[in-house]
Parts: structure tokens; C-alpha cells; sequence
């Protein structure tokens, strides 16, 4: 792949307040949404979808309040390709719409039982009715990657004739690898000139590469999620996408990403989902060292095992002591209690925590080391009165 077009261009929109509040089972308060939006525009984001006005109710008088917050950010409200659903979306004070219609026959035919002479013919109303009113425009091609090719440059032409400010390209239910993306997503630029935004869901696990590979074919907006909601098996998350472009690909967003890690723990509680020890970017074990080599490594130069600083997301280094440690991490955790080991003294000690670990099934808490350690020193005063 060619070096990143358009890197000095790249924009991030969050919907996790829409596209993640989707989520099978999830509602967030509307204070923990507007706690959300202040978050995200904290962090840099550029645009917040901010949910769907048509659903009146709480959910308008929601974006409403996120929309007089005074945020930098650009604010957006989610539609179908309906005039009522724009007006309501007019109501909240939105300064972005996003239009939304299927363009895979699939859909056509057994979602929305209608043509694509109709598909086209609506989303050209919608957005010609949204530019009237002066506010930037995003038409979502939904399961655009299982769309006809021929027919998604025709709807995507159709938009930018119509005044649309962007495609929104959506891998709706994941199919997309990497390699196709980048073919699909230059070409598309190639043929039709309109900035794409990629939006991506994980069913195969590939959201945030098939954003990179979008972006470096041409796309300059991003659809992301904080920790990857969404439905199904979720969208790109908000924290791998930026901090893949700076340090895989040299792209510095300017985000405050330090905060990654707090804003993660609440949306993980607002929207009662797990947040993974695991996670990428923002899990605890991401600087989690407890073999002995890691550990070794990562006590002499973090570099040897950290692609970057944990407080860089809001985290921090810990050696956990069980099974899989060495010495050297032994003789540093002891350190931290002020106890100085020799070579002996640890050996003996880590023989004695793989023992306990192993019986435990888990790694061990700083209180049992300083037990095993209080026994190691009986025994060795008892040898030596002996």
C-alpha cells in the first residue's frame, strides 16, 4: 500500500451515542450522554453523533441539551432518508445530519421492499432539503460493502450532485477484509471525487484495519466507538483507531489520549459491558508483565515489550508475580516493599510463589508475597539455630 493520503485531513466521528447506544441491551442515562459528549469533545473528537431526534421523547430533548453544551466538536444527528426525521433533527440545533439508506439489493428488496430508482430518489429529497437548511450532510450507504459496485458509484454521484458533504461507507455487517477495502474505497474516490467516511463493524474481528486500510486508500473520516460498541460484535473502537494512526502509521491526531483509559471505564459502566483485562489500547493487562523474560525486558527498557508509554492511555506498568516470573522481577517487586534480596533469596522465594501460584490457579497479591517471604525468614532462622 502506498503512503496515507490525505493524513494532515483525517477526521474522527464517534457514535457512541448512537451506532453504540444500539447495542443489544444498552441505554445510556441522558445524563451519562451528555457526560459522554463532554468526554469525547474533551478528547479531541470531531464530530459526536449524537443519536436520533425522530425518536422524540428523552432522545431529542437529549441532543438538544448535548447541542447547547457549547462543544467544539461538530454535533450530528442520525436520520433515514425521510424529510420528517431531518426536521426533527433541525429542531435539536444539529450542526451535521446524517442520511441514511440501504444500498445492497438485499436490503432494497426484503428491508425496505422498494427499488433502487426509489433508494436514489429519496436520499437526492432528503439531502437537498438538509443543504437548504445550511448544515453539513453525511449520506450513509448502508451494507454498502455488499452493494452492486456500478450501483453504489451511481448512489454515491447522486449524493455529491445533490450537495452531500460526504459518503458514509458502511461494512454493516463486517465482511470486509483489509485488502478489499482498499480496492473498493480507492476506487470509489477514483470514480466519483466525494470524501468517504469508513464505518466499520467487527463480525470477523477486522473493524479498525479495515478503517486503516479505508483511510489509506483515500477515506478522510473515521466512524469509531468507544471501546468498539455496537451491535453485534461492535464497531472500530475510538482508542485503536487513533493510536494505531500515530504510532503504526505516524499520524498524530492531537487527542488527548491520556484519557483513553477514563473514559473507557465509563462507558464501560454507563453501558454495563465489560471492559476486558484485555482490551487493546486501554485493557489493564495491556502492561500487565508476568513471564520472566517480559518482565526482565521490560524492568531493563519498557521499549523491549511496550509499543508505547501505558500513561499515554491513562495506564500504568505493573509486574504481576506468579507462575510465569523470573528473578528479576521478584528481587524489583521486593524492592518495593524496601526489601534488597540476593540472587539466593530470590531463587528460593520464586520457587516458592510458582508452588503457591499454581495451587491458587492465579497470580499473587503483594499481602501473600510478604507471607511467603515472613515464612522464608523462619525457616531460615530456625536452619540457622540448628
Amino acid at each position: 500500500m502506498d503512503k496515507i493520503k490525505n493524513a494532515d485531513k483525517i477526521k474522527i466521528v464517534d457514535t457512541t451515542l448512537r451506532d453504540g447506544e444500539q447495542t443489544a441491551g444498552v441505554v445510556f442515562a441522558n445524563k451519562e450522554k451528555l457526560r459522554i459528549a463532554k468526554m469525547l469533545d474533551a478528547i479531541g473528537v470531531d464530530q459526536i453523533e449524537a443519536g436520533i431526534p425522530v425518536m422524540g421523547g428523552h432522545e431529542k430533548e437529549t441532543i438538544k441539551a448535548i447541542c447547547k453544551l457549547g462543544l467544539k466538536a461538530s454535533i450530528m444527528g442520525w436520520n433515514r432518508a425521510v424529510i420528517k426525521d431531518i426536521e426533527h433533527s433541525l429542531e435539536c440545533g444539529v450542526d451535521a445530519v446524517a442520511i441514511s439508506i440501504s444500498t445492497s439489493d438485499i436490503h432494497i428488496e426484503h428491508k425496505l421492499r422498494s427499488t433502487r430508482q426509489k433508494v436514489l430518489e429519496s436520499m437526492v429529497k432528503a439531502t437537498e432539503f438538509a443543504k437548504k437548511h445550511g448544515v453539513y450532510v453525511s449520506v450513509n450507504a448502508e451494507d454498502a460493502s455488499r452493494s452492486d459496485p456500478e450501483f453504489l458509484y451511481e448512489f454515491a454521484q447522486a449524493a455529491k450532485e445533490a450537495g452531500a458533504d460526504r459518503l458514509r461507507y458502511c461494512d454493516t455487517v463486517g465482511i470486509l477484509d483489509p485488502f478489499t477495502t482498499y480496492e473498493r474505497i480507492g476506487e470509489l474516490i477514483s470514480r466519483v471525487g466525494i470524501d468517504v467516511e469508513m464505518h466499520t463493524h467487527n463480525d470477523f474481528g477486522m473493524a479498525t484495519a479495515n478503517a486503516l486500510a479505508g483511510v489509506h486508500a483515500g477515506a478522510k473520516w473515521v466512524g469509531v466507538t468507544v471501546i468498539g460498541l455496537g451491535e453485534r460484535a461492535g464497531n472500530a473502537a475510538l482508542e485503536e483507531v487513533v493510536m494505531a494512526l500515530k504510532h503504526l502509521k505516524g499520524i498524530d491526531l492531537n487527542f488527548k489520549t491520556e484519557m483513553f483509559r477514563e473514559l473507557a471505564e465509563y462507558v464501560s459502566l454507563a453501558s454495563k459491558r465489560e471492559l476486558p483485562a484485555w482490551k487493546p489500547i486501554v485493557g489493564s493487562n495491556m502492561f500487565a508483565h508476568e513471564s520472566g523474560i517480559h518482565a526482565d525486558g521490560a524492568l531493563k527498557d519498557p521499549r523491549t515489550y511496550e509499543v508505547f508509554r501505558p500513561e499515554e492511555v491513562g495506564l500504568e506498568r505493573q509486574i504481576v508475580i506468579g507462575k510465569h516470573s523470573g528473578t528479576s522481577a521478584i528481587k524489583a517487586k521486593f524492592e518495593e516493599y524496601g526489601i534488597v534480596l540476593d540472587q539466593k533469596e530470590a531463587e528460593d522465594l520464586l520457587a516458592r510463589v510458582r508452588a503457591a501460584a499454581v495451587e491458587l490457579k492465579r497470580p499473587l497479591f503483594d499481602k501473600e508475597l510478604v507471607y511467603i517471604y515472613e515464612d522464608y525468614l523462619h525457616e531460615q532462622t530456625k536452619e540457622a539455630a540448628n
